[in-house]
């Protein structure tokens, strides 16, 4: 069985990528990984790092596949790469949210382009990576799978038409949020770098979300992969995100407090003092109801995650 993961240099392809090297089937459970060196990611589709590899399992031959070995906005090497494979991840995107408001052209061939020619060449074989920004920011409830689109930028924009492909396709779309790891720049690594340079710092306090484990999402998402080929898990949207939900600001605080220093530290802002050329959902917090039609549970309390995950994150 011949699995594909695009993007393999990224955050999450790496850590899909060290999932899947499991000697045995991956269970949704997290399961801390050894601490990895990092590996700088691009706002564009994700840089080289690992090169491709065939798992420790027999069973599944691994295609992870960096940027620089395929480059998902090139049709003919996406068909090319899809053909013959039983699954396909697709952690490949731009993802530089400012950018994409002065590039929105780029950005589409990425987010939206690319992900239509993916969708058909792999159609049921899909599960593609997208994102709260599909959404407004404006509720008071977490989000449920089905909540119509409302993107307030053109990076939500773009990730909503990639989804609408693979959805028509009849693929998987596992949205998540506020991702971090041990790979690449993210907001825990950058907390626990200015900590060390710094005697306070100011973060927002206005805007919601679930801070979520890279290295666990990607093993939530390998379980539905092997759900989805064994016919338990319908196709369409699903939520990979943490239970709870925190600020920015709670979040920087709990990394202080794992790290041993004083969370008061870290000071109360609002998102005003930081104002950026794309707008950003003040509430990002998503539901998890549709797991309950699959056997994969959804993930932990994101206090959880970032204990089991803190050991792997230090610079």
């Amino acid at each position: 069985m011949r699995w594909l993961i695009t993007g393999a240099g990224g955050m999450l392809g790496r850590d899909l990528h060290a999932v899947l090297g499991s000697p045995t089937p991956t269970s949704p459970t997290p399961t801390s990984p050894t601490p990895t060196s990092a590996a700088p990611t691009s706002p564009t589709p994700t840089s080289a790092a690992p090169t491709s590899a065939t798992s420790t399992d027999s069973r599944l031959e691994v295609i992870a596949t960096t940027r620089a070995e395929l480059d998902i906005t090139d049709p003919a090497a996406v068909r090319d790469a899809v053909a013959g494979a039983d699954v396909v991840f697709n952690t490949a995107a731009w993802t530089d949210v400012d950018g994409a408001e002065t590039s929105p052209g780029a950005a589409a061939a990425v987010n939206a382009e690319a992900v239509r020619v993916l969708a058909a060449a792999a159609g049921p074989r899909l599960i593609h990576f997208s994102t709260d920004y599909v959404f407004d920011g404006t509720a008071t409830s977490p989000y449920a799978e089905d909540t119509p689109y409302a993107p307030v930028n053109a990076y939500g924009r773009t990730k909503a038409a990639g989804e609408r492909a693979v959805l028509a396709a009849g693929g998987y779309v596992i949205r998540t949020a506020w991702l971090y790891g041990a790979h690449g720049p993210n907001f825990v690594r950058t907390m626990l770098r200015l900590a060390a340079e710094r005697d306070t710092l100011t973060v927002v306090n206005d805007q919601q979300g679930q801070p979520t484990w890279s290295y666990a999402l990607a093993q939530q998402s390998v379980a539905l992969a092997h759900a989805a080929l064994a016919d338990r898990a319908p196709a369409g949207a699903y939520h990979g995100t943490a239970a709870g939900s925190t600020t920015w600001h709670g979040l920087a605080q709990a990394v202080f407090t794992e790290a041993g220093l004083d969370p008061a530290r870290v000071l109360p802002t609002t998102s005003d003092r930081f104002p950026r050329p794309a707008p950003r959902p003040s509430y990002s917090v998503l539901g998890h109801d549709r797991w309950s039609t699959t056997p994969v549970s959804p993930l932990p309390h994101w206090r959880t995650m970032l204990k089991e995950a803190f050991p792997t994150l230090r610079p």
